[in-house]
């Protein structure tokens, strides 16, 4: 730890800070989620560090709990996205055949349509909880973890320590999951960092667009939605979230480097 560089150790910081902020909202959080304190749009004071809202919310509680749900949100996709997409993309590198031309063909097909259009349709006639936008967010990503996840596969699954275990007559889950993905965890270690940051994106634009986290639970890109028309009276209400979506992405992107540096140092490929 001590030999961590500057650039990871300021990405840790602010990395911390959010998913902590995020963790004990309930604690930190001055007011409601939905509590009006305030006149619409009121200036930055000891009462309210960061001004209210168009409605007169304290902003700053409304960030705190917008990033609990932003990222609970983004974490709980990444989780499903490469869950699903790695397992699935190891299998068709694996079994080969009809299998990995089947799985390849479905992914093709759902990668051909933009996954923020394919999230906008099902979305519009589904009801939008929690569950449903992590369920439709973690699927639509998980096509991007497969094609990584199976390119990677392939390549490991000519190596000689693959073939002696299969000459051992070990099963292909065991393959799987003690020689495959040990060896695949450092560029997936990577990819997820940038998954992470685009579910945060995926879920804000959704949001943003009316079909995200619904009113009155706070979300970044439905907060810069709401007072969006601040910007013309000089108010920078809109700004505060763009600013924490920015920063977070930077400092997740500046972790998942160093740990992708960290991994790919360390001895690879198990003879």
């Amino acid at each position: 730890m001590m030999r961590i560089p500057f650039a990871a150790m300021v990405g840790l910081f602010f990395t911390a800070i959010y998913f902590g902020a995020a963790i004990f909202a309930g604690w930190i959080a001055p007011y409601g989620m939905a509590e009006v304190v305030g006149d619409s749009w009121e200036p930055w004071s000891w009462a309210h560090p960061l001004g209210t809202d168009s409605i007169g919310r304290d902003l700053l509680s409304r960030m705190i709990w917008g990033g609990q749900t932003t990222i609970f949100v983004a974490t709980m996709g990444t989780i499903l996205s490469f869950s699903l997409g790695s397992v699935l993309g190891f299998v068709a590198a694996v079994k080969g055949g009809w299998v990995d031309q089947l799985l390849s063909r479905m992914v093709d097909l759902m990668m051909s349509i933009p996954s923020l259009i394919a999230a906008l349709v099902v979305l519009s006639v589904m009801p939008v909880t929690l569950p449903v936008l992590i369920i439709v967010m973690g699927v639509l990503d998980a096509t991007r973890v497969f094609r990584l996840s199976r390119a990677v596969a392939v390549d490991i699954t000519v190596m000689d320590y693959v073939e002696a275990a299969r000459l051992r007559g070990e099963k292909q889950l065991w393959i799987i999951f003690r020689e495959i993905l040990p060896n695949a965890i450092s560029p997936l270690i990577a990819e997820m960092g940038l998954r992470f940051i685009f579910m945060v994106l995926f879920i804000s634009t959704l949001s943003f667009l009316g079909l995200g986290v619904q009113p009155p639970m706070a979300d970044w890109g439905g907060i810069v939605k709401e007072n969006k028309d601040a910007i013309v009276y000089g108010v920078p209400a809109a700004l505060v979230p763009a600013f924490a979506i920015a920063s977070l992405a930077i400092s997740v992107n500046l972790v998942a480097d160093w740990v992708l540096n960290r991994t790919t140092s360390l001895k690879g490929g198990r003879g």
